[in-house]
């Protein structure tokens, strides 16, 4: 049974997994679909999109550099892509309008919790860096129960911006990057930067990780191995790259678009031998 066609929007984006996820999925259900890479640049990114839909396309994914900017083209948006400012999955509705959505958080914090078997609520997060991929996971932690998030970007005034939308400063606040040695142990460390995607370095101190630290990287494969092999080093219990939330947040996709909940560990165990 044919399911339409489907994209992955991005720039660069030869290098994505989804279409690979999703045809995964769709094999569970007998399904057929085709889902493609699309490399949009930043100023042809809502023109592509609106063609892609114009064609028959039943559904986006969007990846760096652009959900925000696919937050900002919707008509209609979920509470998470509000909380966010951003989003990663574009649907089209009656009359040209768009729907837009953010799976990240939630796939985040299944990743960690359900996976890995490991209860967020209580702990002091760290989180490292405040852009886009920060903004869509940082609700969803606390929602999970993380007691407090300390917020810590190298421009302070993204910082601010994030724990001002948030607005619990009992809960979210900021401190600053040069300030890390001294901010003292975390249970928690979020890697939220691009850093590892632009093979930059952190340069981490090692008195930010707890005697029980898990140390998390939404990147995956070669962009997570700098901030993992730190986290090793540093001694966390727990280190994890982003795969396995980047299979969840697919998962989320595909259930709006399909309506079915795909099982995605025989995914996340294929993909994981490979990236892992």
């Amino acid at each position: 049974m044919s399911a339409g066609q489907f994209a992955v929007f991005g720039h660069p984006i030869s290098h994505s997994l989804s279409p690979r996820i999703h045809q995964a999925f769709a094999r569970q259900f007998g399904l057929e679909l085709s889902y493609q890479t699309i490399d949009a640049a930043p100023a042809a990114f809502a023109s592509a999109v609106r063609e892609f839909f114009a064609q028959g396309g039943a559904g986006a994914n969007v990846t760096l550099p652009h959900k925000t900017a696919a937050f900002e083209m919707a008509d209609v948006r979920s509470e998470a892509a509000v909380r966010a400012g951003t989003a990663n999955v574009l649907t089209p509705l009656p009359g040209g309008r768009i729907a837009a959505h953010n799976t990240d958080g939630a796939g985040l914090v299944r990743d960690i919790t359900e996976r890995h078997s490991v209860d967020l609520r209580g702990h002091t997060a760290l989180l490292l860096g405040a852009g886009g991929a920060a903004r869509g996971v940082a609700w969803s932690l606390l929602d999970a129960g993380v007691h407090t998030l300390t917020i810590v970007n190298r421009t302070p005034e993204t910082a601010d911006a994030l724990a001002d939308a948030i607005g619990d400063p009992a809960r979210a606040h900021t401190r600053y990057w040069e300030d890390l040695a001294d901010l003292g142990a975390f249970d928690l460390i979020v890697n939220a930067t691009s850093a590892g995607v632009l093979g930059k370095s952190l340069d981490l101190p090692f008195a930010v990780v707890g005697n029980r630290a898990l140390c998390y990287d939404l990147s995956y494969g070669a962009a997570a191995t700098g901030f993992l092999a730190w986290a090793r080093t540093a001694g966390a219990r727990y280190a994890f790259d982003g795969l396995g939330m980047l299979i969840e947040t697919a998962a989320d996709t595909f259930e709006l678009w399909h309506d079915k909940r795909p099982d995605t560990d025989p995914v996340y165990a294929e993909l994981h031998q490979q990236y892992g």
